[in-house]
Order: structure tokens, then C-alpha cells, then sequence
């Protein structure tokens, strides 16, 4: 039982009683009944019991009433009930002035109506709340499980489970930073008591009671869920809605990862970055502001990367985040230095702190690609910026993944992520008239073009092969799916239809001029 005394005595039949003194105390809460049948039963009191007798040991001698009274006090029992009409007419002036003074609740209770009509009231009111509350609890918890099974963005989750759960809430980094609070409460009240340890309970914030429980994935803790405004008395089953609460948040977000969970400084550094990137920031303050992220990020050589995807408007904006929700976890980015920011024109991602090949980076960001699963229509698309070593570079990494993305159309067909490097000489020749690329490709590849059409397209496959590969031969046949000899044989006979010395990098320089350009002119 949790009842306040001033609720207790509004349930039939303890509402036919009187409340005679302590009346600043009718905030106490009872949490039992006990009748008064022996002599030493204040003994046997316990905090927020309320004790209910007919002053049968008490009624001939004041002291002693006097003496229970103080001692039930003490005792932190809730109130004291007396039955008037069998032994007392009334309750001593002396015993009412002493329950004022010590604003303990003292009840004349009815003579018609027996103890235990008064304590069946009270536990049949009790027995409803429970009943009522388990009710709303049920229809929570289904309400948080529609929420767990449909894909939502990190802050509408947070709100929505503060709202379904019917308290304000605040979201705490595992290093004290205030990531998220919808409540009254400032910083300073909800983090008392830093640090904590990885266990449920209750806490006092400000003025009022609060409810905490760690953020886990597997035994680690990256944060804290605070229920702010809670009744101090909640049930168990009050508990374990706030339990599935934080399991629902732990589940859906990844230390830290989504924007709204990131602290004041990385969405300061964002809006810095922005500026940065318009011209309206100096490099001085950006490198500043990257600094106070203890990141390491624009010191180290770093790359950029810009991804998107086709959609448009919020879904756009939900697939962006998703993607960079997939970028976060996956564990070989893991280990580089990396900061992301949503923005028009994309995903934008800096990653330091480790060299990788331009071929690895590009499959991992491709096999993030794959998670999203999002069917044959959606074909996110990433560019991959030269390596830098200076912040004033930053700029140029920028203008680098914007133009790889422009020109998609160089791409090679299926391709979804593109390195600058890749593209950077068909960036130089794009201004070249598409008449003098024709008649380059044709004059460089003259000795071949005059042959049978089956035969010019087996050969000029193996030579595109061979180019692409950097002229490694086992490369070439694996990836043309013929024995080693035979592309051995191929590019003998192409060196002798072309004039050209493979091992010569002048020769390879105007073999690969001449492809880019039958690309660019294949695709306008």
C-alpha cells in the first residue's frame, strides 16, 4: 500500500473519520494497517504504518497516551486512529495540541464501523489503483514495443518514449556531458553525484524524485537515462516500464553516433564547419574548434568523404543519417578518427589517423552500402577525397568529393563510390573539344580498329583489363576469367598491332589517354 494520509482518509469508510490534528502532516505515506492489541505494540511499528485503536490501554493514563504518540513519531508511523464511543468520548485536548506540535496525523474514527471495514476500504481502493496502473503499464509497454519495431530517427524516439512513459527525461554521455533533456531540471541538478556507478535507482534531482538506469550495450555503459518528476512510491511495475525504456533507447541509438546525442561541442563543430566550408571562418578557428574535440581530426592526414543518396526532402535526410549510423559501426572505420555531418549536399565525413588503400576504403563504404538493404531503386553514391596533411587543405578535400560527385557520368557502369584519384584526369580533359578525342583514340589505336569487329572488342576488353589493372598480368586474367598464358598472348599480339612497348610508362600514359577519352565520348 502507497497512499498519502489526506488520500487514505478520502476512501470510504476511513472517509467518515475526522482528522483532529496534524494536518501538515497528511503528506505521510501509509504503507499499513496495524491495530493496537498489546501494550508494547509501538514497538513493533514500522515507517509508514498507521496504527488503529479503541485507547483501551491508554484511556487512564494521558502520560501514556502522550508517550505512544511520541514514540509512533519517531517510529515514522503515518498517523494515529482512534475509535471513539467505547472507551473515550473524546480525544484529550493535551494529546490534540501534541499532534499539532509534532504534525503527526490524529484520526477520530467512526464507532458504527469496525477496524476491519477500514482496512478492507483501504485495500480495495489500493487493490484498484494497482489494477488501473498495471492497465496503463500494459498499454506503455505496447506502445514502446510498436516504437522498437519500425525504424525511427534517435530525438523523435527520445520524445516519443518521454511522452508514451508520461515523464520528462534527460540523457547523460558516458562522460557526464548533457546529450539530451527535456525536463525542467538543469545540468547541474541532474548530474549530481558524478560519476555513478552502472546500476538502476532512484535519485534525488532539485526538488524532486528521479529515476536513473545505465545506457548498455553488452557490459558497456555509454550514458545514462534520467526519469525526471517520478512518484518517489512507484511500483515495481512502474520500475520495469522504465527498464524497457532504456533497453528501447540502448537499442536504437550507438554511443553517441546521431546528431541529437552528440555534446554542445560536436554540434558546435558542425556549425563551424559550415561556416568554414562558405568562406566565413578562418582555418585558424576551425583547427581550434577540431582541437577542443580531442579527435585529432585536420591534423593528422585526413580524408573527406561526401556521400548521397537519391531520395529527396525528409527521406533523404533519414537514409543519410541511417548511412552514417552504418559508417559509425562498422568496425574497420571504427578504428580511424572520423566525424560526420549531415548537410545539402550530403553525408560529409572526415576520417584520420590511419592510411588505408583507396581500393579498401572504397569496398568498406560500399559494403555499408549494402546493409541498408534498401532495394533495387535506392543507389547511394560516395566519393573519396585525395589524402591531406594540412587544415587549410580542408577546403579543397571539400571541392574535390563535390566534383567526384558531379561527374558521376565517368563512372564506370555499377560503380558506387568513386576516389578523386580515379577521376582526376578526366577532370583535367573534360574541356578537351570531342573531336580531337576521337581523333586521338582513333590514331593511337589505328593498328587494331581496321580489324574484324568480334576481334577489335576481345582485344580492346583485354586492354582495357590490362590498363585498369596496372599492367599485372595475373590481375588481368583473373578478372577476364582466361589462364594467364592467354592474356600473355593477347597483349604480345597487341604490342605488335599497337607499336607500343608495355613496360614504357610514355606508351601506357597514351594507351590510358586514349580509353579515358573513348569513355567520356561514350557518355557525352
Amino acid at each position: 500500500m502507497h497512499l498519502t494520509v489526506e488520500e487514505a482518509l478520502s476512501i470510504y469508510p476511513l472517509s467518515e473519520a475526522k482528522l483532529i490534528a496534524g494536518s501538515k502532516g497528511t503528506h505521510r505515506i501509509v504503507k499499513s494497517i496495524n491495530v493496537m492489541d498489546a501494550p508494547d505494540i509501538s514497538d513493533w511499528i514500522k515507517e509508514g504504518e498507521m496504527l488503529l485503536t479503541t485507547a483501551y490501554l491508554i484511556k487512564d493514563n494521558p502520560e501514556q497516551a502522550s508517550a505512544l504518540l511520541h514514540k509512533l513519531n519517531r517510529r515514522g508511523s503515518s498517523g494515529l486512529g482512534i475509535k471513539l464511543g467505547r472507551f473515550w468520548e473524546s480525544v484529550p485536548e493535551t494529546l490534540i495540541t501534541e499532534a499539532d506540535e509534532l504534525n503527526f496525523p490524529l484520526i477520530e474514527l467512526p464507532f458504527q464501523f469496525t477496524f476491519s471495514d477500514q482496512m478492507n476500504g483501504l485495500f480495495r481502493a489500493e487493490l484498484a489503483r494497482r489494477t488501473d496502473t498495471l492497465q496503463a503499464v500494459l498499454e506503455k509497454q505496447r506502445k514502446l514495443m510498436r516504437f522498437a519495431l519500425r525504424p525511427v530517427r534517435s530525438r523523435s524516439l527520445l520524445e516519443s518514449v518521454s511522452e508514451v512513459i508520461g515523464h520528462p527525461i534527460a540523457v547523460i554521455g558516458s562522460r557526464g556531458e548533457l546529450l539530451f533533456n527535456n525536463s525542467t531540471r538543469t545540468e547541474r541538478e541532474l548530474l549530481g553525484g558524478w560519476p555513478w556507478g552502472n546500476r538502476n535507482r532512484k535519485v534525488r534531482i532539485g526538488e524532486e524524485a528521479g529515476y536513473r538506469l545505465p545506457l548498455l550495450q553488452g557490459e558497456e555503459c555509454f550514458g545514462y537515462l534520467v526519469f525526471c518528476s517520478i512518484d518517489p512510491l512507484l511500483l515495481p511495475m512502474e520500475e520495469s516500464l522504465f527498464v524497457q525504456g532504456a533497453e528501447l533507447i540502448a537499442h536504437h541509438i550507438r554511443a553517441g553516433d546521431e546528431d541529437y546525442f552528440e555534446h554542445d561541442l560536436h554540434r558546435e563543430f558542425g556549425k563551424l564547419l559550415r561556416r568554414y566550408l562558405k568562406g566565413d571562418l578562418s582555418c585558424a578557428e576551425l583547427v581550434k574548434a577540431a582541437d577542443t574535440l580531442d579527435y585529432g581530426l585536420l591534423q593528422a592526414p585526413f580524408q573527406l568523404v561526401l556521400s548521397d543518396v537519391p531520395e529527396a526532402g525528409e527521406l533523404r535526410q533519414h537514409e543519410l543519417t541511417r548511412l552514417k549510423e552504418e559508417y559509425a559501426q562498422h568496425p574497420e572505420f571504427g578504428r580511424m578518427k572520423a566525424f560526420h555531418l549531415v548537410m545539402e549536399e550530403g553525408l560529409l565525413s572526415i576520417y584520420s589517423g590511419e592510411r588505408m588503400a583507396p581500393e579498401r576504403f572504397s569496398a568498406i563504404i560500399e559494403s555499408c552500402f549494402d546493409k541498408l538493404k534498401m532495394g533495387e531503386s535506392f543507389y547511394p553514391r560516395a566519393a573519396i577525397s585525395s589524402r591531406k596533411s594540412k587544415p587549410e587543405e580542408t577546403k579543397e578535400a571539400f571541392a574535390e568529393v563535390k566534383e567526384a560527385l558531379r561527374l558521376t557520368a565517368h563512372w564506370n557502369a555499377g560503380q558506387q563510390v568513386a576516389h578523386y584519384r580515379q577521376l582526376e584526369l578526366a577532370m583535367v580533359l573534360q574541356q578537351v573539344p570531342a573531336e580531337m578525342m576521337q581523333k586521338y583514340f582513333s590514331r593511337i589505336l589505328a593498328g587494331l580498329l581496321g580489324r574484324e569487329p568480334e576481334y577489335v572488342r576481345e582485344m580492346l576488353h583485354t586492354l582495357e583489363a590490362f590498363l585498369e589493372n596496372d599492367g599485372h598480368i595475373n590481375e588481368t586474367a583473373k578478372k577476364l576469367f582466361i589462364h594467364r598464358n592467354t592474356a600473355t598472348y593477347r597483349m604480345e599480339k597487341l604490342s605488335e598491332l599497337l607499336d607500343v612497348d608495355f613496360k614504357k610508362t610514355d606508351d601506357l600514359l597514351r594507351l590510358k589517354l586514349a580509353f579515358l577519352f573513348r569513355k567520356m565520348l561514350e557518355r557525352g
